[in-house]
């Protein structure tokens, strides 16, 4: 065993956990385990299980592809901040056998191997205590010793199941690696210009001068170049272990009433907002886990205009447990006529304050902090103290989505453009580059002063009394002459009309296509209207008042 590398940077050990992303994505709940899975990203797959590799599917392929291989495959979507999230743990579980952990990458961390052979005894028995430790959460890794991290990562990635641990030998980094392919360097530009040069493997490339590699490729080709040779100059960093922030209250037995739930919950969050107060933070945003005793887990982010306190974190734990089926946002999608919400369900079933399962364990955790001296928004810009609070009483009384205020989004209905978001939330991911779009087909300023809530029916008639059609291509029979403003209304005539301007979107999509007319009027009552026709009916989006 040599302690160090000849070029004196100390040897490695690595512990890798195949397939990481979606990994944390089972962890979370959110794809069940022995089942075909893949992860999405930018509508290509990025990792998939084992299952789903036997039934052909591989990275690379676009879903369409993958689902025609594979139709039971589930198929879930990239998140960074789930795989940092679920990581944790697992990075604190392997510090109580290997302190001094470096994180590279969720799914990836490097040790210093010198302390834990002396510690050990052997750089065998290190790598064997990192891979107990993950086996003592239930999860399968690899682990591999060599005298760089990139080497060590090589060699944790090449360990065969049956033999999780590949300890390469003090100074055999080099020959290890020398029959590698260049993809391995994990830079796919260098890796193909390397190609198209005719260096296929690394140990053409460590044979070549360092000199003439700079030459040619710079500093990222100079890196690359001494990560070949077995001298990655990345030095293993460990990481200060983090304050633990968050907190959990376990239940045993668990409690199936949602005001016990609350009353149970308040010290825990009281010991939660106080352990931030001790570090100077704030927390702004909030995630909650709940499980039951089915083993069924809800998660949800909430967040706050100003900072949590106890009482908001026990609110917030509340409404959670009482959303039983909330109504989906459509936003940026508007109000499409004879159409139905979806629904998003929790586990939890309420009746009254009843719950249809106990729930054993709620964890609460910070996503998002700030100093604590510096949380001083305020609403509409500058403001009154004692006006938010009366909002969060209201909220809290009144529950959830209460009180709402606008932000503005992006589409071609008015009722797209504005979107009601319950005070305290912050607007959806994408909001604000959707509201900046040009949108095509959009009425113009200025807008109406009026934009009904949900769209009003009513009639536009030709001089026949008929109901006005629109060709294909927005060619009319007959113009508009007759208008009803509502059920019982008394018949307007139309004076002036502007229109139609086609409204056509998603048409590759069955379910999203809209096939529409739009129609500014103005009656004998001299109230201007925006009027919506969709399958020969006709509805009212706005007044011009």
């Amino acid at each position: 065993m040599s302690p160090e590398t000849p070029s004196g940077i100390p040897r490695a050990l690595v512990v890798w956990f195949p397939d990481w992303p979606l990994v944390a994505a089972q962890l979370a709940g959110e794809v069940p385990e022995r089942v075909p899975a893949a992860l999405l990203e930018k509508g290509l797959v990025s990792v998939c299980s084992a299952e789903a590799r036997a039934a052909g599917v591989v990275r690379g392929l676009r879903v369409r592809e993958a689902q025609s291989r594979c139709p039971e495959l589930v198929a879930v979507h990239a998140d960074p901040a789930r795989d940092g999230r679920e990581f944790e743990p697992v990075v604190a579980a392997l510090e109580t056998s290997l302190p001094g952990v470096q994180i590279l990458r969720p799914g990836l961390c490097a040790v210093r191997a010198r302390g834990a052979a002396r510690y050990y005894g052997s750089e065998e028995s290190a790598g064997g205590a990192a891979l107990e430790a993950a086996s003592r959460l239930g999860l399968e890794a690899r682990a591999g010793i060599a005298d760089s991290v990139f080497a060590a990562e090589q060699a944790a990635r090449r360990a065969a199941e049956l033999s999780p641990l590949l300890v390469v030998a003090g100074g055999e980094s080099a020959a290890f690696l020398a029959g590698l392919p260049v993809t391995a360097l994990g830079e796919p530009k260098l890796a193909s210009l390397l190609v198209r040069l005719g260096l296929q493997t690394l140990g053409s490339l460590a044979e070549l001068p360092p000199s003439d590699v700079r030459s040619r490729f710079g500093a990222e080709g100079l890196t690359a170049h001494a990560r070949a040779r077995g001298r990655d100059p990345r030095a293993i960093v460990p990481r200060v272990p983090p304050v633990p922030l968050e907190r959990a209250a376990d239940f045993e037995p668990g409690l199936d009433r949602v005001d016990q739930i609350a009353f149970a919950l308040r010290p825990t969050a009281e010991a939660f907002i106080e352990g931030l107060r001790v570090q100077g933070l704030a927390c702004t945003e909030l995630r909650v886990h709940i499980t039951d005793d089915a083993g069924q887990r809800s998660e949800r982010t909430w967040g706050h205009p100003h900072h949590f306190g106890a009482g908001d974190v026990v609110d917030r734990v509340r409404w959670q447990l009482q959303s039983a089926g909330s109504t989906a946002s459509s936003r940026g999608r508007g109000n499409r006529p004879g159409s139905a919400a979806a629904r998003s369900r929790t586990p939890w079933r309420t009746t009254g304050e009843a719950l249809a399962a106990p729930v054993v364990q709620i964890r609460l955790s910070p996503d998002k902090v700030d100093l604590l001296g510096r949380r001083g928004q305020a609403l509409f810009g500058g403001v009154d103290e004692r006006l938010d609070h009366g909002l969060r009483r209201l909220q809290t009384m009144l529950g959830h989505g209460s009180v709402l205020h606008p932000v503005p989004g992006g589409g071609r209905l008015l009722a797209e453009r504005s979107l009601l978001v319950p005070w305290g939330e912050d607007a959806p991911a994408g909001t604000a580059a959707r509201a900046e779009r040009p949108w095509p087909g959009a009425v113009p300023e200025p807008l109406p002063a009026t934009v009904f809530a949900e769209l009003l029916p009513v009639q536009l008639l030709d001089d026949d009394a008929a109901p006005l059609r629109v060709g294909p291509r927005g060619d009319l029979a007959a113009p508009p002459a007759w208008f009803y403003p509502g059920p019982g209304a008394g018949r307007r005539a139309v004076r002036s009309w502007a229109g139609p301007w086609l409204l056509r979107q998603r048409w590759w999509d069955a379910d999203e296509s809209r096939h529409a007319e739009r129609f500014q009027i103005l009656d004998s009552e001299n109230e201007a209207w925006l009027l919506l026709g969709e399958g020969g009916r006709w509805w009212a989006e706005a007044r011009y008042d």
